[in-house]
């Protein structure tokens, strides 16, 4: 057992201890955490007769930030750095914190206390920001069933621990599948059409395994540069059906099949929901959410459905006619699309991902980004050296304002590698807090994502997608960065409701298609030369080229989520796969084989925080297209548009409703017209 006085997750530093953390640390660190909150609270409640701000809501905000700098680095950890060890003693602990979660919110001697607080004369003479983390609080107990009989809290209590056993384990399963299939290719004739980015990507990759010649695996850069340039149809072919089964009883290895676990998430997450007196889980979600109704969302996501799906199937059926006469594919398969759609693009608009790609250098787009930050926030972003990382790949920077104060810090992991969940994200580490000493605390943010790492000793380049997702992942870093709040349930992404927190990452991408945002992050890497005009033309075209397919492609999983959640019948559960064929055969114009099982590694809304939410992406779309579109009008990189949203959206966390904040910052309502324009959707 690790003395916990000398347990470094426990120790109270200005930044985690990455170096020093190891699995044996966990458990004692959580178990000590866990015990120590619990009598800090029962304290609070027995002795606080009269609650206030001072006296009540600030003890528990330094428990809450102490939890977030303990048990934050460890989930942190099993994403970025997965072991059988680390995620055996994480999942230990999950049992635990999601107990403890739960008795917290059924807690009706804290219930009291800020129901007491809320009634207070006290209360009126309150910030914003103060009466929202109360009604937050409030609301927040009642999703915890604290109005539930006894009997009955039991049960929630049950079934909270449950999913989050089988949320996380889902996700494992995702990630071990994604690891168990993998392809050792000898003969290089049979990766004709790889460019040589991506051969000295596969070639890397057999190196790490000890193998030839080159290795194929799952991991998001090698699948891609499969499907986009193989010649070889029968490897797509193949490629495709690994990456389509990933954790399904279609794969492979059946091992990680998660088509159990849907269910029992399913049919746990209705209980939990109807528990509360919801009729169903995406009523429970959406109680969290700015959109109102179940109606709504479906209402939203059909419409902008129907309003695509006509440009949609022109789009394909171009695809395939090129395809036929171009490419003599007369069986047109999902393993071609992106192939031939790359083929496509390349040849209408003289435009490939790869042609792209020798224009965006690692150093000059994050350079780029960074210029673009402070010229709109009036920033400054400089490396900070001497804070230890979890991975040597890992990169620190710190954020300072005109005076010359700390803003913020941000770790930066940019590249796939073994063990490392896919996909990208943002997360918070320290969220920004005035301490009861008056002490700020400056926030801390992780990004990271899963781009195709540096190959020998070239510098990496990214390809277009690739930057825009590092310009996404960026706007929710800055989103938790700028903000002015000094509560912690409101500062930061804290607080904001799922379906705006999409808002500011969707935003910052606009920067990558526009030519004053392109000359500062595009420079070749033998010429130096920024994004010529005839590149630059073709992207902006480009950026409605097959923009209907895939806006179809996202409001299909949009939909497939919010029906599978909003119309769950427990007496007679209606199959997955029958819901998602439903809904395909209504918007998609692209049919997947009957094998496919995208759904069994949709970590999204199985083992992430958008379960009846993944409609978010859209709904924050329309707010973000349409608030670029006032740098439309006065400037691409104006600095007083700039310190606008930065002092409306971004600075406010989430103290105030996103659509206030919205109509502050465009002095109306969003329509939806800009998201159309930029997609190239005629209205």
């Amino acid at each position: 057992m690790t003395n916990t006085a000398t347990n470094p997750l426990l120790m109270d530093s200005q930044f985690p201890k990455f170096d020093l953390f190891h699995v044996e640390h966990i458990e004692p660190a959580v178990t000590q955490l866990l015990a120590d909150n619990r009598q800090i609270i029962a304290d609070l409640v027995a002795e606080t007769t009269v609650p206030t701000w001072q006296n009540f809501v600030e003890p528990l905000e330094v428990i809450d930030n102490r939890f977030e700098k303990v048990w934050g680095p460890v989930g942190h950890l099993d994403a970025v750095m997965n072991s059988d060890e680390w995620h055996e003693a994480y999942t230990n602990c999950l049992e635990q914190v999601t107990q403890y979660y739960t008795e917290t919110g059924q807690n009706a001697g804290l219930y009291q206390k800020f129901k007491t607080l809320a009634e207070s004369e006290e209360y009126q003479t309150y910030s914003l920001a103060q009466k929202k983390v109360i009604e937050n609080a409030l609301r927040n107990f009642r999703l915890s069933g604290i109005a539930l009989p006894r009997d009955k809290q039991a049960v929630y209590k049950e079934l909270k621990q449950r999913l989050s056993q089988n949320t996380s384990q889902f996700g494992n399963n995702v990630l071990k599948s994604t690891q168990a299939w993998s392809k050792q290719i000898e003969d290089e004739s049979e990766l004709a059409g790889l460019p040589e980015s991506a051969m000295g990507l596969l070639q890397q990759l057999a190196q790490q395994k000890s193998l030839e010649g080159w290795c194929v695996t799952l991991d998001f850069p090698s699948y891609l540069a499969v499907m986009t340039h193989a010649d070889n149809r029968d490897l797509r072919a193949e490629v495709y059906r690994a990456f389509a089964t990933r954790a399904s009883d279609q794969a492979d290895n059946t091992g990680f099949d998660n088509s159990e676990l849907i269910e029992k998430i399913r049919a746990d997450r209705h209980q939990l929901a109807t528990l509360l007196e919801f009729n169903n889980y995406a009523e429970y979600s959406l109680a969290t959410k700015m959109a109102e109704t179940t109606d709504q969302v479906l209402g939203f996501l059909r419409d902008l459905a129907a309003k695509s799906k006509p440009q949609g199937e022109k789009e394909l059926a171009t695809l395939k006619a090129f395809a036929k006469d171009k490419l003599g594919i007369e069986d047109f398969q999902p393993w071609d699309v992106t192939y031939a759609s790359e083929k496509l693009k390349n040849e209408t608009l003289s435009l490939s991902q790869e042609k792209l790609r020798p224009y965006f250098p690692v150093e000059t787009v994050l350079s780029g980004l960074f210029t673009i930050t402070e010229t709109l926030f009036n920033i400054k972003i400089a490396v900070k050296q001497g804070v230890e990382t979890w991975h040597e790949d890992v990169r620190f920077f710190e954020l300072t304002d005109e005076n010359n104060q700390v803003v913020g810090h941000f770790y930066l992991d940019l590249y796939a590698r073994e063990n490392k969940r896919g996909g990208a994200w943002m997360d918070s580490a320290i969220t920004r807090w005035k301490h009861p000493h008056g002490v700020i605390q400056t926030p801390v943010t992780y990004l990271v994502c899963n781009f195709t790492p540096p190959i020998g000793d070239k510098e990496a380049c990214l390809t277009h997608d690739e930057v825009t997702t590092l310009f996404h992942e960026f706007g929710h870093g800055i989103h938790h960065l700028f903000t002015k709040m000094e509560q912690l349930d409101v500062s930061g992404i804290s607080g904001v409701p799922w379906d705006a927190v999409e808002l500011p990452s969707q935003f910052m991408e606009n920067f990558c298609w526009e030519r004053e945002g392109l000359n500062f992050i595009s420079s070749h890497t033998e010429t130096g030369e920024p994004l010529p005009d005839a590149l630059f033309n073709a992207l902006k075209k480009g950026r409605g080229f097959q923009s209907a397919m895939m806006m179809l492609r996202q409001l299909e999983f949009a939909l497939v989520d919010f029906e599978l959640h909003a119309h769950y019948d427990p007496a007679q559960p209606q199959d997955i796969l029958q819901i998602a064929q439903k809904i395909r055969d209504e918007v998609a114009v692209v049919q997947p084989p009957s094998y496919s099982r995208q759904l069994h590694s949709f970590s999204h809304i199985f083992a992430g925080g958008y379960a009846a939410g993944y409609y978010s992406y859209k709904w924050a779309e329309v707010l973000s297209a349409d608030a670029f579109s006032l740098f439309e009008e006065t400037g691409i990189l104006n600095p007083e548009t700039g310190m606008k949203f930065k002092n409306t959206i971004l600075a406010a966390g989430g103290s105030i409703d996103p659509m206030e904040l919205f109509k502050a910052f465009r002095g109306r309502e969003p329509e939806i017209d800009a998201l159309l324009r930029h997609s190239g959707i005629a209205a």
